[in-house]
């Protein structure tokens, strides 16, 4: 072997060794994955990044189950929208559903790491129903910790013909891009 490719050799191996050391982090490499096929109707909440939904369809904020639920988790965004459709209003700092009128998004717990989000009556001083949206980074944090992220569970499961994940808060530097960063479509006037 020459030296010229004695040292392209070691580079790559090089530059391969800190792509495995970023992976085993869970630091973001590059680019996303792959954007979903979104077929949810606005105003919709998703994941940037697909990760493994089987069918491109991304993943959504989600009530618990079918229908009505007081507890939330990620899951598939469904063609037909309904439970998975949620807005963010701006000027109240707040995740609203747009299917039951009047529920918010609201921590279950103080802001912590870990901490899993419930589907509340809406309320102008509760301090658990605030999130900031960081349109740049594309992250929601709470308004009662900036060091924390909504962010969507590792792994994934079944749920019926659709796939689910944990829906919590978790360290913003910690957590890899794919995990935290979320889109929001706007319904039309």
């Amino acid at each position: 072997m020459t030296m010229t490719a004695a040292t392209g050799a070691r580079s790559a191996i090089k530059a391969l060794a800190h792509l495995v050391f970023l992976l085993l982090l869970g630091l973001p490499v590059a680019a996303h994955a792959e954007p979903p096929d979104l077929k949810t109707p606005a105003p919709v909440i998703y994941l940037v990044d697909n990760l493994d939904e089987q069918d491109g369809l991304g993943w959504c904020i989600d009530t618990r189950g079918r229908g009505f639920s007081e507890r939330l988790h990620a899951h598939s965004c469904k063609p037909r929208g309904g439970d998975v459709q949620f807005r963010y209003d701006e000027a109240a700092r707040r995740i609203a559903s747009a299917t039951f009128s009047g529920k918010c998004a609201a921590l279950l717990a103080p802001a912590a790491a870990g901490v899993t989000l419930g589907l509340v009556d809406c309320a102008k001083d509760a301090t658990g129903q605030v999130f900031d949206y960081d349109g740049a980074a594309m992250e929601f944090r709470p308004g009662a910790d900036r060091t924390l992220c909504l962010v969507a569970g590792a792994a994934s499961r079944s749920a019926g013909p659709y796939m689910s994940r944990d829906l919590a808060l978790a360290p913003c530097a910690s957590t890899g891009a794919k995990f935290k960063q979320w889109r929001i479509k706007k319904a039309r006037p």
